[in-house]
């Protein structure tokens, strides 16, 4: 069950930058930076409960595009909510140039679930 721990464990994570974000980052970013990093939280979210998904359909299938589909979930959660994440921070705009290609992971990810499910 390594994608479930893989899933609870970025949940976990997702819970804590969501609520650092709405305490620690209230009132020290921008309305516009907060609104970026709150978008990396919802992807981060929406793709760690995916992982839930890759959990499950992975007892129940044994093609190995659901592996490739977990794999590119967890690195669009770091591609794309991490640089969200570090873009709404430190306000280096470089860092959105990042975002797509955590973007691409995520419809690889769904395009090769979507491809494995029989």
């Amino acid at each position: 069950m390594l994608w479930a721990k893989w899933a609870s464990v970025l949940m976990f994570i997702g819970v804590a930058l969501g609520a650092f974000g709405s305490h620690a980052l209230r009132g020290k970013l921008s309305e516009y930076s907060l609104e970026i990093y709150k978008t990396g939280v919802l992807y981060h979210f929406i793709h760690a409960l995916g992982l839930f998904a890759v959990a499950w359909l992975s007892t129940q299938f044994t093609d190995p595009k659901i592996t490739w589909s977990g794999i590119f979930m967890i690195a669009g959660i770091f591609l794309f909510s991490g640089s969200l994440y570090a873009l709404s921070v430190t306000g280096i705009k470089m860092l959105g140039a990042i975002t797509p290609l955590g973007g691409l992971s995520f419809l690889a990810a769904w395009v090769l679930l979507f491809s494995a499910i029989k």
